[in-house]
C-alpha cells in the first residue's frame, strides 16, 4: 500500500466535493487529514480538530465512499455534536449522532461505505430527538471513532464498560444526577475568534496536509470545546450561505441548518421578563370617590396577571419535558401575583381541565395529565372563548405539530416551541 496513493485518494476526494457540493466541501477543508495508528483507529476518527483515518481503511473504500467518510466527520463538527452531549451515555449519543448525519448525506446522494448505521426515519431529526429512540440495551459500535470526548474509548471499538444508565455516566463524569441538564444559551453579537486552530489561508492549520499520527489525540479540555463550538459554528453559518448563493444547497440539510443557525434565545429569561412586565406595579390615575376631593393624584396599585397555560400532551412531547416546563412556570409564578389557568390538551382537554391556580395558591401540578394522541390545537382556544376567558397571555408548550385555529385570538400567544415547526401566528420562542 502506497501512502502517497492513499493522500492523493483523499485529495481528490475532497476536492470532488468542494466541486459538486461546495457546502461539505468548504466544511472537510476545515479538517487537516492526519494518517493514525491502525491500533486505535480502525476506520475514521475527528476530535473536531481534524480528520484521522486508518490508511489501509481508506485504501479499502471507493471513491464516493471516501468523500462519505470525510464529509461525516466534516458535519460531526459543523453540527457541534463534540458539544451537545452534556449527561448522555457515549455509546448512545455516538450512536444517535451517527443516524442524524447518515440520512442527510445519503439524501445529498453520497454513497454510503459498509456498516453505516442508516435508519430513514430519522432524516431532518437532531441527535437529541433520536436518542431518546434508542434502545437502551442497543450496544452497537459506531463505524469510525468520536475522539473528542473525556470517555474516549466509547462509541467505535470502545475499551472497557460503558455505563449502564444515565445517573452512571453522570456520576462517571462528577456531575451530580439532578444538575440541569439545559444547554447554555449563546448571546448574539459573537466576534468571531482571531487564529483559529484549524485555520489559516487555505483552511487549514500549520500541520501538513497529512501527517502520520503517534496515538489518539486528547480530549478536548472545556475551554476547547467552547472555543471550537463558536469557530464551528462561523464555519457552519459560512459553507451554508455560500452554498446557497451558488444554488447547491437545498433538502433536508438546508432546513436542518436553518434550524441549527436560528438564534437559541433564553427563553426562561424571556418568559419571566415578559411576565414579569405584565404583573409590575404601576400608577393608578383611576377618578377618586367625591369624598376625597376632585384632584386626581396618581395612586401606586399592585396588578395580578392572569394568563393561560397550555401544554401539548401528545405522543410526539415526553413527559420529563412537560414537568421541566410546568416546574418553570410554577417558578415563575412564585415570583409574581399570577393566576394561571392551565390547559393541558393533545387532540382535546385532559379530563378535569382545566386546572385554576389563584395567586396565592401554590403551582401544584396534576398527578397524572392524560394524553398521547394527536395533537389539535384548536381546542384550547375554543374552550378560553366559549368560556368568556380572555387571558393577558397565552403561553404554549408545544411542538408545533398540529392543527392551529385558522385566525389569531384577540390578546398575545407564545409559543415555546421544542423542535423546528414554525406556527403560523404568535411569538416563538425555541427552547434549547
Amino acid at each position: 500500500m502506497d501512502p502517497e496513493k492513499i493522500e492523493t485518494k483523499l485529495a481528490a476526494a475532497r476536492t470532488r466535493l468542494i466541486l459538486d457540493k461546495p457546502f461539505l466541501g468548504a466544511l472537510v477543508l476545515r479538517l487537516p487529514m492526519v494518517a493514525a495508528d491502525p491500533g486505535w483507529c480502525p476506520t475514521t476518527a475527528t476530535d473536531a480538530r481534524r480528520f484521522y483515518y486508518n490508511p489501509e481503511f481508506i485504501d479499502s473504500l471507493s471513491m464516493g465512499q471516501t468523500q462519505f467518510m470525510l464529509a461525516h466527520e466534516a458535519l460531526h463538527c459543523a453540527l457541534s455534536h463534540f458539544a451537545r452531549r452534556q449527561h448522555r451515555i457515549k455509546q448512545r449519543w455516538d450512536l444517535a449522532c451517527d443516524f442524524a448525519i447518515n440520512p442527510l448525506l445519503m439524501e445529498d446522494g453520497l454513497s454510503a461505505p459498509p456498516n453505516v448505521h442508516f435508519m430513514p426515519q430519522y432524516l431532518g431529526m437532531t441527535a437529541e430527538e433520536i436518542y431518546p429512540l434508542i434502545d437502551e440495551n442497543d450496544d452497537s459500535e459506531t463505524l469510525d471513532q468520536h475522539m473528542y470526548d473525556q470517555d474516549n474509548h466509547s462509541g467505535g471499538g470502545r475499551q472497557g464498560k460503558p455505563p449502564r444508565n444515565e445517573q452512571e455516566a453522570e456520576q462517571q463524569q462528577g456531575r451530580r444526577p439532578d444538575e440541569d441538564d439545559g444547554e447554555q444559551d449563546r448571546q448574539d453579537g459573537e466576534q468571531p475568534l482571531q487564529n483559529e486552530p484549524g485555520d489559516s489561508e487555505n483552511g487549514n492549520d500549520s500541520l501538513p496536509d497529512t501527517q502520520q499520527g503517534e496515538g489518539p489525540p486528547e480530549p478536548l479540555s472545556p475551554d476547547e470545546r467552547d472555543t471550537l463550538e463558536v469557530q464551528w459554528q462561523q464555519r457552519l453559518a459560512g459553507a451554508a450561505q455560500q452554498a446557497q448563493q451558488a444554488g447547491k444547497l437545498g433538502g433536508t440539510m438546508a432546513r436542518l441548518i436553518e434550524h441549527l443557525l436560528q438564534p437559541r434565545l433564553p427563553w426562561r429569561m424571556l418568559l419571566a421578563r415578559y411576565m414579569t412586565a405584565m404583573a409590575r406595579d404601576d400608577f393608578s390615575y383611576m377618578r377618586p370617590s367625591r369624598r376625597e376631593g376632585d384632584a386626581i393624584l396618581p395612586s401606586l396599585k399592585s396588578s395580578q396577571i392572569d394568563i393561560a397555560v397550555a401544554v401539548d400532551t401528545s405522543g410526539s412531547i415526553r413527559g420529563a419535558a412537560i414537568e421541566e416546563f410546568l416546574s418553570e412556570i410554577a417558578a415563575l409564578k412564585g415570583q409574581m401575583r399570577a393566576r394561571v389557568t392551565l390547559l393541558p390538551c393533545d387532540s382535546q382537554l385532559a379530563p378535569g381541565a382545566p386546572w385554576v391556580i389563584e395567586p396565592w395558591e401554590d403551582f401544584d401540578t396534576p398527578e397524572q395529565l392524560s394524553g398521547g394522541g394527536g395533537t389539535d390545537f384548536r381546542p384550547v382556544f375554543e374552550w378560553l372563548e366559549n368560556n368568556g376567558v380572555r387571558p393577558e397571555l397565552l403561553v404554549y408548550f408545544t411542538d408545533a405539530e398540529g392543527q392551529f385555529p385558522e385566525q389569531p385570538p384577540n390578546y398575545p400567544v407564545i409559543w415555546l416551541v421544542k423542535g423546528k415547526e414554525a406556527p403560523p401566528w404568535g411569538q416563538r420562542i425555541q427552547l434549547n
